[in-house]
């Protein structure tokens, strides 16, 4: 994939200096985020010098940033990620089951709350999905699945909705047997978006009590007990999306959904068209038209604005695994999977596996970051290491040997 003419790092670069003076709030983490997709492979976070062993060319390398929300660091990550979740991949089919927020009702408290409302949708959805699986007028069994948050919308709007991959069956109560779902069908969604909603505004009314909530500016009036019911009533009064896609194809279009969602951050480089006069123009899918790619522009501030809108708070864990899944148990209740479902207890392993960083990278792209651009006989050989050229409080966490690519 050719380098994009336009990154999110020439926006904060030119812009981001104003923007952080005349932003009313600013959070450590946003900053930082700032900070480090500004200074993502550059020499301000140093590197290192390879040679050719053939042609003596020098080539300079520098470091990636790691951050989660930058948008040139996450291609490797997937990749390892996506390693040890083929491992976990049963026979059976998968689905896509997708737990959505009233978005002009809560998303604002979600906004200045992340950290606890996020929390509360992946409990209350994880809770409806084990729940409504283990009632015997349903599926009867323990079921396992991987959720992955998204805050945003195709416009950057704040959109918080949990993207869910499941299996299509579970493990019987007694660990004796396998309960596979109906072919084509996982679970009743009506079902589920009820016992979802009511768990969801169980634990917001739980939060507020305990006075984990903050609300300011526009949703100030939500601190008097009287507003904030109102706002629980309203919430229980309307039907919540959650909906169930058809099942995946097989193992590997699995993996290459969990590859298009795990690691996605609001915004890539890649959608960026241009920037012209202090606004930013990027394309976009128009779902309720056929997904028609249409572009927008945005004023500089207000596109920082948004994207920092989903940066996490520090820590906060956006992909998590559930039920037989959990992490605690999984490799245990994953070999009684395979018993019951008659396959290898353990998967063949795959070559992906004994790659280092650039056989992984090569895999991606299908190009040698280690073979030399000029000459294309010679390999590059670490010769020197640069050091960061500034001590930013922010300066990159990366790894010995990470690289620019």
């Amino acid at each position: 994939m050719e380098k994009p003419s336009l990154e999110v790092a020439d926006i904060f670069r030119e812009f981001g200096e104003e923007y952080r003076k005349q932003a009313s709030t600013l959070f450590p983490e946003q900053r930082r985020v700032m900070d480090d997709i500004i200074n993502c492979r550059t020499a301000a976070l140093g590197g290192h010098v390879d040679e050719c062993d053939a042609c003596g060319l020098p080539v300079i390398s520098y470091n990636s940033c790691c951050n989660r929300h930058c948008p040139k660091c996450q291609s490797l990550a997937k990749a390892r990620w996506l390693q040890a979740r083929r491992a976990e991949l049963l026979p059976v089919e998968y689905y896509h089951v997708i737990f959505t927020l009233p978005d002009d009702l809560l998303a604002p408290l979600a906004l200045q709350n992340k950290r606890v409302v996020y929390n509360i949708l992946f409990r209350a959805a994880s809770q409806a999905m084990l729940g409504v699986a283990a009632d015997p007028q349903h599926l009867g069994a323990r079921i396992g699945f991987t959720a992955v948050l998204h805050t945003w919308g195709q416009k950057l709007n704040h959109h918080p909705h949990l993207h869910c991959v499941v299996p299509g069956g579970g493990l019987a109560f007694d660990g004796n047997s396998w309960i596979s779902c109906p072919p084509g069908f996982f679970l009743d969604v009506t079902d589920l978006s009820s016992r979802y909603r009511d768990l969801f505004l169980q634990a917001l009314q739980k939060a507020f009590e305990k006075g984990e909530l903050e609300m300011h500016g526009k949703i100030q009036h939500l601190s008097h007990p009287d507003a904030f019911a109102q706002l629980l009533a309203s919430c229980s009064e309307i039907g919540w999306v959650v909906y169930s896609k058809p099942p995946f194809g097989g193992p590997d279009s699995v993996l290459d959904y969990l590859g298009r969602y795990t690691h996605r951050i609001a915004i890539s480089n890649h959608r960026l068209v241009g920037l012209e006069n202090g606004r930013v123009s990027f394309t976009w899918k128009d779902y309720s038209h056929e997904n028609v790619e249409k572009t927008m522009s945005f004023d500089a501030h207000e596109f920082i604005r948004r994207f920092l809108m989903h940066v996490l708070p520090r820590g906060f864990v956006r992909i998590r695994h559930f039920g037989f899944l959990a992490n605690c148990h999984c490799a245990e209740k994953l070999r009684l999977c395979r018993k019951h479902l008659n396959v290898p207890e353990e998967p063949p392993p795959n070559e992906l596996d004994q790659m280092d960083w650039a056989q992984l990278l090569q895999s991606l792209t299908g190009k040698d970051p280690l073979a030399c651009p000029h000459c294309e006989k010679g390999r590059l050989v670490r010769v020197r290491k640069l050091s960061p050229i500034s001590q930013h409080p922010h300066s990159c966490r990366a790894p010995p040997g990470a690289t620019a690519t």
